[in-house]
């Protein structure tokens, strides 16, 4: 630079110069006060993102820990309905055992066979509820001649529903007799001892049980879909809670922010040297100094570069933007999720409000059930009595077998002795004649006829009949594979009734 009276063209430019260099120092200044403008914000907006951050943490927690109680819940009615069925199913096995062994009873009944004999001729005194004769056995009761019958005195005059023209109209009362005495020999046609059985009355008994069994599963059906219903709730909730926030890595964003700033320092640094560098030019020209072209060309050059320098400014600005701009869009689904835990917590106090509920009804058809088992099993009380009822009954049937067969021994032995002993009176009353009459052949022509008129007398002969001439015992027939069967059957039952019992 040197001194010269008379200026150099290119010195004109040296205020347009200058007033470029305000011009970007003065849009560098605005450029980084934005940029500081941006920065207070973006650590503004990051306070408030690990605010909200924290509170949807805990609202996360908590939001977690209202679906542990409630699932919790769902267990709990899970758990109590679980207890119930094992009960019912309790309940559900001592049916099964009871009507099985009912059952039994009832088949080994049926294997057992009455004689004809043993039918009564009125129905009220079968032991176990009516029964329609068959034919055959209404001919058989309609009978006088079948007389044996162990439960009741034998008859002394036919049915008057018989016919007295009965032997015209069919077949004569031996031919009768004998086809009768057939049909005892063919004991398919027997009856047996679960004909006697009332088994309308046992259908019907099982029948109100299972009804009412079934009014057991209308009382648990109502909150039989509780536990699934809770647990889809529970998991749809579960599902829609938000995931942790993406947040950015604060660090790396204050670390970007701090190099930006301190690039747009130095920059605005150069550009405030620049301008004092063109202020003193102005100032120095103003005093008479003249710049030659190199200078001149030099400061143009300078000038040139300010663009670039208010463009990189503007760069760091737009990266502190964007930089705020990522903790915005973190601070949005941060709110977001806050509000998406607001909706699920009103969720969880409306299934809160539906739990109560639930418990309440729960514990109202605990309550029914269990009133409902303890009736149920005062049902079962008739099928045990019933199975203890038919086991006596063939016990006793056995029981009656062997004693009629005890009976008809004691009447023949009677009956031996009897003979026996008129056997002997016969013998001794003949042996007797025989005597007198050889005393009368020797004694009697030498003796007046009217002394000792006695002595012509025959000896008494003797008879044995029964206790005011009562009509003999009349007893059933029995064939030695009943009697035989009885003694097996009785000593079974015996052994059945003694374990039951011990039971």
């Amino acid at each position: 630079m040197s001194q010269s009276p008379s200026a150099s063209p290119g010195q004109s430019h040296i205020v347009s110069l200058v007033l470029q260099s305000k011009n970007a120092l003065q849009e560098g200044k605005e450029l980084c006060i934005r940029a500081s403008s941006i920065s207070s914000a973006a650590a503004q907006t990051s306070v408030d993102v690990l605010a909200l951050d924290a509170q949807v943490r805990w609202m996360s927690e908590a939001v977690l820990d209202q679906l542990k109680l409630a699932a919790q819940v769902a267990k709990s009615i899970e758990q109590k309905r679980s207890e119930l069925e094992r009960q019912v199913e309790e309940w559900d096995h001592i049916r099964d055992q009871r009507t099985h062994a009912l059952d039994a009873v009832l088949d080994s009944l049926s294997l057992q066979s009455v004689p004809p004999d043993f039918h009564s001729a009125s129905t009220d005194t079968s032991p176990f509820g009516s029964q329609n004769n068959s034919d055959d056995e209404q001919e058989t009761n309609h009978n006088a001649e079948d007389d044996t019958t162990p439960f009741g005195p034998p008859r002394l005059s036919p049915s008057p529903r018989q016919s007295p023209t009965d032997t015209i109209r069919n077949r004569s009362p031996i031919v009768r007799r004998l086809e009768r005495k057939n049909r005892r020999a063919d004991r398919s046609r027997w009856k047996t001892l679960r004909d006697f059985v009332d088994e309308r009355a046992i259908e019907d008994l099982l029948d109100t049980i299972e009804k009412d069994r079934l009014e057991l599963d209308d009382i648990l059906a109502t909150t039989s879909d509780y536990p699934e219903s809770l647990s889809k709730t529970i998991g749809t909730i579960r599902e829609n809670v938000p995931v942790d926030v993406s947040l950015p890595s604060f660090e790396q964003v204050f670390a970007s922010q701090e190099r930006i700033s301190v690039k747009m320092a130095e920059e605005l640094e150069l550009l405030a040297h620049h301008y004092d560098n063109m202020s003193d030019a102005l100032h120095d020209y103003e005093a008479g100094t003249e710049f030659n072209e190199d200078d001149i060309q030099h400061m143009i050059q300078d000038a040139n570069a300010l663009p670039v320098i208010i463009a990189e400014l503007e760069a760091g600005v737009q990266s502190s933007k964007e930089l705020h701009d990522q903790l915005l869009s973190a601070k949005a689904a941060a709110q977001a999720h806050v509000e998406i835990h607001k909706s699920t917590l009103n969720d969880l106090d409306e299934l809160g409000d539906i739990m109560t509920e639930m418990l309440e009804r729960q514990q109202d058809v605990e309550n029914q059930s269990i009133e409902h088992l303890s009736f149920l099993h005062a049902q079962l009380r008739p099928l045990e009595e019933l199975h203890h009822k038919y086991t006596s009954y063939q016990y006793a049937y056995s029981k009656l077998v062997l004693e009629l067969a005890r009976r008809r021994q004691y009447r023949e032995a009677a009956q031996r002795i009897v003979a026996t002993m008129t056997g002997q009176l016969d013998a001794m009353a003949e042996e007797e004649r025989l005597l007198r009459a050889e005393f009368q052949g020797e004694h009697a022509q030498y003796l007046p006829e009217d002394f000792s008129l006695c002595v012509e007398n025959a000896p008494n002969r003797w008879t044995i009949s029964t206790w005011n001439n009562e009509p003999l015992e009349t007893l059933p027939t029995l064939d030695d594979d009943l009697i035989e069967q009885a003694k097996v059957r009785s000593t079974g039952v015996e052994v059945e009734m003694a374990t039951s019992q011990s039971l």
